[in-house]
């Protein structure tokens, strides 16, 4: 579980974080949606310890990360899976050596074991037999795959996910929210999503939370977004005609 507390960040004399406070269950998915500019980037990056909060806590299971000594955050870093909204892998390498990577660089396990594992990793996101080609020669989707199975290749307990569907069709989307859907419940992994897509809001949103102008304005589940009566979220989530008008049909139902 990570935990915020009273989490403020400022740049100069301008507040993007608002006293947030916020938990992020272990074994669910867990959402941070809002606006462009609405300062959920900025959160995430506190939370990963890119930036340092300007007051608050950030506890990952009760260790405080802005407390902790170099030598300890290093060491938590390593439990960190982080998954980047352009995949962000090496052209230069193979898949194979792609999802290798964190191995060679935090791993004293034999190189047989480390092919091993990043084999198992490649399998468990269905990309058996590509350990050899190069990600110019794979498609967005499969490149997304490539990077969840190298994020998840030193088994974290934590996993960061920056809006992962970003220029996926929403096929190839639906099959990436499955993946870390299945790998979140079977391994019980923290898993945090920056997403802007309202179909893995309401597809796997199991603790969402909802940023505006640098305040959480809302937590909940996709069950209970519906019902929610918070005129921000509302707009933010009920922006499309489509989704207004099942809005509508859902108040509806539930009047009667």
């Amino acid at each position: 579980m990570i935990e915020i507390q009273h989490l403020y960040k400022s740049f100069d004399d301008k507040d993007v974080l608002k006293d947030i406070n916020a938990r992020f269950e272990n074994g669910q998915i867990n959402l941070i949606i809002g606006q462009s500019g609405s300062g959920k980037t900025v959160l995430m990056k506190n939370i990963v310890g890119l930036l340092t909060p300007t007051e608050g806590k950030i506890l990952y299971d009760g260790r405080d990360f802005c407390a902790l000594s170099k030598r300890d955050r290093i060491l938590l870093r390593r439990e960190m899976g982080m998954i980047f909204q352009s995949a962000a892998l090496f052209d230069s390498m193979t898949v194979l050596d792609n999802v290798m990577f964190p191995l060679n660089m935090f791993s004293d396990m034999a190189y047989e074991d480390r092919v091993k594992r990043a084999q198992v990793c490649l399998a468990r996101v269905n990309l058996t037999g590509t350990d050899r080609k190069y990600p110019g020669e794979l498609s967005g989707g499969m490149q997304k795959r490539v990077a969840i199975a190298r994020a998840i290749v030193l088994q974290p307990r934590y996993l960061f996910c920056d809006e992962p569907n970003s220029g996926l069709d929403p096929r190839t989307s639906l099959v990436i929210d499955e993946l870390i859907a299945g790998i979140t419940h079977e391994d019980n992994i923290t898993t945090i999503v920056n997403t802007h897509d309202m179909n893995s809001v309401m597809g796997i949103g199991e603790n969402i939370m909802f940023i505006c102008e640098g305040r959480a304005e809302w937590q909940g589940t996709n069950r209970q977004i519906m019902a929610a009566r918070n005129k921000a979220l509302e707009d933010f989530i009920f922006a499309s005609d489509i989704l207004r008008q099942a809005k509508v049909a859902y108040d509806n139902a539930h009047q009667s």
